[in-house]
């Protein structure tokens, strides 16, 4: 989105887009308040997915910059679309979201229908999912106490391969290269 930068402002501001055109003057271009708390955000085209922490994840068109507008959602106990846990991050890969949903793991999403997201696959670490990041089809989980998950995401039905490397103390992000 070019000089688009999107924030996720916690409980006071849901998503804030900032135009960094003149980096000297960052300006609000405009915004959307989410019913949760904003914990995590991620662009994809036309798109940005919003980790809402209890309020799950929201797809929020931003075609419009000044005026973004909700098309999607996976609540927290949707039947459908869900998180189940707190939506703490989020990234999309493709047509897929990838949800960091604290106890009960990660979250995989098919958000190719925007307006009617379907869960298609979940990994119930054994911690607190905190962060994800991907790189060479493999999910790298901040999973709190339970340190690096490592995930093989290659087949998103989870066939089971999972390893775990010792991250030290507390896992609470994570990033990767490409």
């Amino acid at each position: 989105s070019g000089n688009l930068v999107f924030v996720a402002d916690g409980a006071v501001g849901g998503l804030q887009i900032i135009d960094i055109s003149r980096p000297t003057n960052p300006t609000l271009a405009g915004s959307y308040n989410t019913p949760g708390m904003a914990m995590g955000v991620a662009a994809s085209g036309n798109l940005t997915l919003v980790a809402d922490r209890d309020s799950g994840l929201k797809i929020i068109s931003i075609s419009n910059p000044a005026n973004p507008t909700l098309i999607g959602s996976c609540n927290q106990y949707g039947p459908i679309c869900s998180t189940q846990g707190y939506a703490y991050n989020v990234i999309a890969i493709g047509n897929l979201a990838l949800v960091a949903d604290d106890t009960v793991g990660l979250r995989i999403i098919d958000i190719s229908n925007s307006a009617n997201p379907k869960s298609i696959g979940s990994y119930d670490t054994s911690g607190n999912t905190q962060d994800v990041a991907v790189s060479n089809k493999l999910a790298l989980v901040a999973d709190f106490y339970s340190g690096l998950q490592i995930i093989d995401i290659g087949n998103w039905r989870f066939s089971g391969t999972h390893s775990i490397a010792d991250a030290g103390n507390i896992a609470i992000m994570v990033t990767a290269t490409t």
